[in-house]
């Protein structure tokens, strides 16, 4: 034990818990049950963390894994969400969105994008309910994270995800001070930056010697390309009580706000022509309101011209208004309530159990031009047949007439509120055997509403939440405005079971389990839904007619069919291995291997597409689950100075969905690419030369192949065989080197990054990059200061010009034919691909102080 008191008080507590059957480990992994269960050496995994300046750790586990620590985290910018740091993680690839990481970003995890990659905080899921996506804007302060773990590839066996298919990667966050303390810190920086952390540590008080903390950061900036600012509020806290010297409960919370102003993407026609600075515009162009004549806030009243690629560009336009920077935003309120807890109930046997609760608030900004005498706004009544029959319509602009097309704010608001539990036991039958039961439950109420609101004179919305916080747009029966109203409820039951196995004087590692979960979608839709598509007519008008299949058609709507409001479930389970084993042949040395099933279940808005045929039914998406199967062979190298690893992989799609976001809906379009086959080969390396000098190298090769044309119709289909997955890159390299001289501490670091397709047929790609950082600290320990650090960074130190995220699209050049019938020739016309532009050079100079 007199190596154990030599680590902080947190880890030793985990030394002991894990130690007592000869079983010892770290927090890693994503639950409580996981970190109970995964049998490291804390002693040695400590030790040689220190030796490569918290960017790779030895690691036991059979399986491909890499975790970074706070120690590499605090050289990074304040501020910065924990996803830049992750950037050098091989198979890895982030494009930040911003300097500072406010506007979010999009990752690449070995081809799976954030949809399909499982992320925990503690143990709890963060992928949204619908969707799975990732917001990499709303995730911990980096001051609060202790590690952070990425399977690569891989998920764990109890992954509470029901879209864990392209593996996880794992927060955690940092336990309070046994001692009373403040932690503060002060940044500046380029583009007007500015933040401000500030926590408090009650350290050990009362009769149990309970510890807390509680903290709050704000930081605001403006955009590094035009109008628009970035703010974003946090405030964390965590009560921790250890019971004894094996079981402890303990209580975290976390809330953020961020209130954003969108960057513009471009074309590379677009980019060319603008330049760097092309970005939403500054003003938007108002109609005046002007009694018994009609305006148009929809307006094109000047043409396109030499300065404009589009009349929607030009600022005299109405029509411009909608890339008005006030109506590109994306608000968003998000908070959790987490718990964990070990309860050692018997020599042999524990219990952890983790409950959450999560709450989220968010859109992504939109406008819409409507006409006062819509019919919407009309409300119930007769069909229109004679002057005074229905209302003429609502004032929306105060002029006195109802003859005027008015600009609206039409948010689509997401809001969910979210419980679940992840409970495991934990069995040691012996000293080398141990035996684990885990369920995970996870419920989200996921409600979509997209209610209207005004604008100021200005073009700014009167709230940014639209009429579901701010004034409703009301018509004359007391309806209101909206574009959507839908209710969905995801509902995840999973079971799992998992062995651990010492073997051969612990050399061989044995790891068998399977995961069961079973995954439910509900869905009510308070909208009449158009027969065949997504579209939806959220309206109080009584239809004019109903068809003899049941579907209704109006008179403002056409011959368009609509489908009635309506509910619907859909079920989905599977049950999924997860095998793997490592042995160590030779001291130092050890290979592995692992083999993961995972599958993805259809995404909320996969699902609203109803279609009833001329027999009456409604047919719903009947999309099969995505499935892939996970191969994994690795080398490790674990000495006192030098740690490595070699991992070839092969993972093998069944149903693939690509999703891209399409700006003109305002929402991600998904697409179906079939089967596809990915493998590749990761490297990492880590090196310490004596006290002073470290070295961290990584490597990925990924290479992939769609298999299948993507019908487009029953008689046409993209030509996508044998193509590359878009957005992921060929070849990725990531280095750092770091040098410590009497408290001063010199980082530089650079990622590589190869050509990525935009398009599913490969007929345009984003040219590779290269971006390197630059950090410096000086601990003012030396000069009788204590706990003191001034640390200056500089993001892409040489101002690499580059394209960050891309909004993909089927094809960027018109195909000449589709056609899958012999002698017919169907063209099909392209969509240019968007672009954002990468970080340009960013400066940042922070002061950081414990007292």
């Amino acid at each position: 034990m007199s190596h154990v008191t030599r680590l902080s008080s947190g880890v030793a507590l985990a030394a002991i818990s894990l130690g007592m059957f000869g079983w010892s480990g770290p927090a890693l992994a994503q639950s409580t049950g996981s970190q109970q269960t995964e049998a490291e050496l804390i002693i040695v995994t400590a030790a040689r963390s220190r030796t490569t300046a918290g960017l790779i750790e030895a690691e036991k586990t059979p399986k491909t894994r890499s975790t970074i620590t706070a120690e590499y985290i605090a050289t990074q910018p304040t501020g910065q969400t924990v996803f830049q740091s992750l950037n050098l993680v091989p198979g890895l690839n982030f494009t930040n969105s911003d300097p500072y990481g406010s506007s979010g970003g999009n990752v690449r995890l070995r081809g799976f994008d954030g949809n399909r990659i499982s992320l925990t905080v503690d143990g709890i899921p963060l992928n949204d309910t619908g969707n799975y996506a990732i917001f990499t804007n709303q995730q911990l302060d980096p001051e609060y994270i202790t590690r952070t773990t990425v399977n690569t590839g891989t998920t764990d066996v109890d992954s509470p995800s029901a879209s864990a298919t392209g593996g996880t990667i794992n927060l955690r966050m940092r336990r309070p001070d046994e001692k009373m303390g403040f932690r503060a810190t002060a940044s500046a920086g380029s583009y007007g930056y500015g933040r401000g952390l500030l926590s408090f540590d009650t350290g050990a008080f009362g009769p149990w010697g309970t510890t807390a903390f509680v903290g709050g950061s704000y930081q605001s900036y403006n955009k590094f390309k035009g109008p628009g600012e970035l703010e974003k509020k946090q405030f964390n806290a965590r009560v921790f009580q250890k019971l004894n010297d094996t079981d402890f409960v303990s209580l975290s919370f976390h809330y953020n706000e961020n209130r954003n102003a969108f960057y513009r993407n471009g074309t590379l026609a677009q980019w060319a022509f603008y330049g760097p600075n092309f970005d939403n515009l500054a003003t938007c162009a108002r109609v005046a309101p002007v009694a018994g004549t009609a305006q148009n806030d929809g307006a094109t009243l000047v043409a396109s011209n030499a300065n404009f690629l589009a009349s929607a560009d030009n600022p005299d336009n109405p029509s411009s208004c909608t890339n008005f920077f006030g109506l590109r935003i994306n608000p968003s309120n998000t908070g959790n309530i987490r718990g964990s807890s070990n309860f050692q109930l018997t020599p042999n046997l524990r219990l952890t159990v983790d409950p959450t609760y999560q709450y989220v608030l968010a859109n992504g900004g939109g406008t819409t031009v409507v006409a006062e005498s819509d019919r919407r706004l009309r409300g119930a009544g007769l069909v229109l047949t004679g002057a005074g029959a229905i209302p003429a319509g609502v004032d929306l602009n105060g002029d006195g007439d109802v003859l005027d097309s008015v600009r609206l704010y039409t948010p689509n608001n997401t809001n969910t509120n979210r419980v679940g539990v992840n409970a495991s036991l934990i069995w040691d039958i012996n000293e080398t055997n141990r035996l684990r039961f885990a369920y995970t439950f996870d419920y989200g109420r996921h409600r979509q509403t997209g209610e209207f609101t005004r604008l100021d004179a200005q073009g700014n919305p009167l709230d940014v939440f639209g009429g579901r916080e701010g004034p409703k747009v009301n018509g004359v029966d007391g309806s209101f405005l909206r574009g959507r109203d839908r209710f969905s409820i995801a509902q995840l039951n999973q079971f799992a079971i998992d062995y651990n196995g010492l073997f051969f004087e612990d050399k061989l590692r044995v790891n068998i389990g399977v995961r069961a979960p079973f995954f439910e979608r509900q869905l009510d839709q308070r909208c009449f839904s158009q027969n065949g598509t997504s579209n939806v007519l959220c309206t109080t008008e009584t239809p004019s007619a109903t068809l003899a299949n049941g579907n209704v058609t109006f008179v403002s709507q056409g011959t368009n069919q609509y489908i009635a409001p309506y509910k619907a479930t859909r079920k989905y389970d599977a049950v999924l291995p997860n095998i793997s084993a490592s042995y160590e042949f030779i001291e130092n040395n050890s290979v592995y291997a692992s083999y993961a099933e995972g599958f993805s279940a259809p995404r909320t808005d996969n699902l609203y597409t109803p279609l009833r045929g001329a027999t009456g039914g409604i047919l719903l998406n009947n999309a099969v689950p995505e499935t892939t199967q996970s191969f994994d062979l690795g080398y490790r190298y674990q000495a006192s100075n030098l740690t490595a690893s070699i991992a070839l992989w092969n993972t093998k799609y069944e149903n693939r969905i690509v999703s891209a976001f399409d700006e003109n809906l305002g929402i991600s379009v998904d697409r179906n690419v079939g089967a596809v086959d990915l493998s590749g080969l990761d490297l990492e390396l880590g090196y310490r030369l004596g006290q002073r000098f470290t070295a961290y190298a990584s490597a990925s090769f990924n290479d992939s192949e769609v298999k299948n044309n993507v019908p487009l119709s029953a008689t046409t289909s993209l030509p996508t065989g044998g193509k590359k997955l878009v957005e992921t890159p060929d070849t990725t390299y990531g280095l750092r080197l770091q040098y410590v001289l009497d408290g001063l501490t010199l980082g530089v670091q650079g990622k590589y990054v190869s050509e990525r397709f935009s398009t599913d047929v490969n007929d345009e790609k984003s040219p590779a990059y290269s971006v390197v950082d630059l950090d410096a600290s000086y601990d003012f320990d030396k000069l009788g200061v204590k706990n003191t650090v001034l640390q200056f960074n500089i993001i892409n130190l040489f101002d690499e010009g580059y394209y960050g995220n891309i909004s993909s699209t089927n094809n960027a050049l018109t195909i000449a034919n589709v056609s899958t019938v012999a002698g017919v020739t169907v063209a099909r016309t392209g969509a240019a691909p968007t672009y954002s532009l990468g970080v340009p050079r960013t400066l940042q100079v922070t002061l950081k102080t414990k007292f």
